[in-house]
């Protein structure tokens, strides 16, 4: 048996010609610390950012066409993400309603999928998460 103990890290992938303007969007629009990234150890391009208590990668790759794959992040008030991403003009998506979560998704600029969410205490429970 594997015992988990917590998420690293997440690893998404840009164009090559679009790597500035990934970290741009990142730092900018979502507001994440770039970390230092060991290139001399990968040989490749990309950046590292700290995003809560894990890390968010971006390595080159050519786009895909879109999936539903998908990383969720908890946040402290969806509200305000919302509203941040709107004000950005970021593509937001509608996702299904699931008891003690208000969520949705945005596409970021690169056609990456990431769900924001904000679990209700009350409402959940503590053994399934909803």
């Amino acid at each position: 048996m594997i015992t988990f103990k917590r998420a690293d890290h997440i690893n998404i992938s840009v164009p090559p010609e679009r790597l500035e303007e990934a970290r741009k969007f990142y730092t900018e629009v979502l507001g994440l610390e770039q970390i230092e990234r060991p290139d001399k150890i990968f040989g490749s391009r990309g950046y590292w950012f700290n995003i809560g208590d894990i890390q968010l990668h971006i390595s080159c790759e050519q786009a895909l066409p879109r999936s539903t794959r998908h990383t969720a992040f908890e946040v402290t008030d969806i509200v305000a993400a919302r509203k941040q991403l709107e004000k950005y003009g970021v593509e937001i998506t509608e996702e299904p309603i699931l008891p003690g979560r208000d969520r949705f998704a945005f596409i970021d600029p690169f056609g990456n999928r990431m769900e924001l969410l904000e679990i209700s205490p009350a409402k959940s429970s503590p053994k399934s998460g909803f």
